[in-house]
This record gives C-alpha cells, structure tokens and sequence, in this order.
C-alpha cells in the first residue's frame, strides 16, 4: 500500500498509550500541590484518565480553595517530582508493541507526534525511562496539556497546525476520541490503558486496536486510509 502521498503525523498519547499506566496515577499532581503549600494535605481529587497536567492541577488546586495564582508554583513542583523519580530510578513500561510500531511508522516516512496531557518535559522523561528513543518522535509536531486545562485545547492547536495533512491521534481513552472529534481529527483507539475494546468501540474510533503488537496491521491499514484534514 502506497503511504506516501499525503504527510502522516501520527498523533500518539502517551499515558496508557505508549507507557503503561503508572500503578497510583495522578498522585504526583497532589504531592506537587501539598510541596507547593508546605503541608500535607486531604486527597480530594480522584484520578481521571485522559486529563490534562493543566486540567488536574487546577481541579486538585480548587478542591482545597486555594488561589489559582498557585498553579504554575504547583507545575514547577511536578516537574521537580518527575525528575526526582525519574533520578531514583523508577520508570514506566512501554505499552506492548509500542516501541517498534513507532519505527515502523517512522521508515514509512510518517511522522511520530505527540498529542499528550503532560508538559513536553514530563513526556520526554516518561519515553526516555521506558526505553523509547527521544529522538524517534517529531517535537515540532507534538501537542502538549501542560498549559491547556481541557485537552480540545490541545487538539485545536494540532488541528490547526496540521491542517491539508493527513493527521490521526492514537490514544486509550474516550476523552482522547472526544478531544479529537471536536476538531475533527480522526481517533483510532488502542486497548492498553484502563478502557477494554468493547468500551473503545462505543466511541468514533476508525479502529481499535487489542495492543500494537497483535493489531500492528490493523493501525497501519487505518492510519493509511484517513483522508487529510479539512
């Protein structure tokens, strides 16, 4: 099958995506608001997958009344917090079959994006300790939620610079494929995050796939017949 034609950016999100989901997610966002305030602090936040960094701080933020002002003081201490686990060596795993579908779509000539919740640090950190080669994806085309609280804030921004493209966001959760519809990118769902196939097909997915391993083919076919964006 010809892939050339039209530039591809394939869109992946990271958490669930390409690195497994961490076991506590979303307990970072509460240990950067409790250093940011200098005390411990009651978790009234549960996690929520496919939110934005931007998004969950603000929620963990206004569920104490505290003063949005303290925002960007909270996201400096997340990313503190990467580093420092990333430094004590903790890593996540890749998700199964990730790491090579990336080369795959690479000597394809497509190009690795990145359409993610976390800031472009966190997803550097997060790639780099689950083996994948930083250098794979294209940075120039990735969409970070670091400053976006809603994650169609991020989606907007790919849909417009990637306009006349054929551009597709590779995700596991609903909230991807809602982000995605709302500017009109298409979603193919990957099944290795907390949601299950049967769930991922009650969404606009133009394809769901088990994992990258087993339904390797079944992303290439799906990502290869989008049509460009309007």
């Amino acid at each position: 099958m010809e892939h050339h034609t039209v530039p591809t950016t394939v869109l992946w999100d990271i958490d669930g995506t390409l690195v497994l989901n961490a076991a506590s997610p979303g307990n970072l966002h509460h240990l950067a608001l409790e250093r940011a305030v200098g005390r411990d602090l009651v978790l009234r936040v549960g996690h929520q997958h496919g939110r934005t960094d931007a998004g969950l701080i603000a929620e963990h933020v206004r569920a104490h009344d505290l003063d949005d002002a303290l925002i960007p003081t909270v996201s400096r201490h997340l990313r503190d917090l990467t580093d420092e686990r990333f430094h004590r060596g903790e890593r996540r795993a890749p998700a199964p079959g990730a790491v090579a579908l990336v080369h795959r779509f690479a000597r394809l000539g497509w190009r690795n994006g990145l359409l993610t919740g976390n800031s472009a640090h966190r997803a550097r950190v997060k790639l780099a300790g689950a083996g994948f080669d930083v250098g794979a994806f294209d940075w120039d085309h990735s969409y970070f939620g670091d400053e976006e609280v809603e994650r169609t804030g991020v989606t907007t921004l790919a849909a417009a610079a990637l306009a006349g493209t054929r551009a597709v966001i590779v995700g596991d959760t609903p909230r991807d494929g809602e982000a995605a519809d709302a500017v009109g990118i298409p979603f193919v769902a990957v099944a290795t995050g907390v949601y299950d196939v049967e769930a991922l097909r009650a969404t606009s997915a133009v394809a769901v796939a088990r994992d990258c391993v087993q339904d390797a083919q079944l992303l290439e076919d799906a990502i290869a017949a989008v049509p460009p964006l309007g």
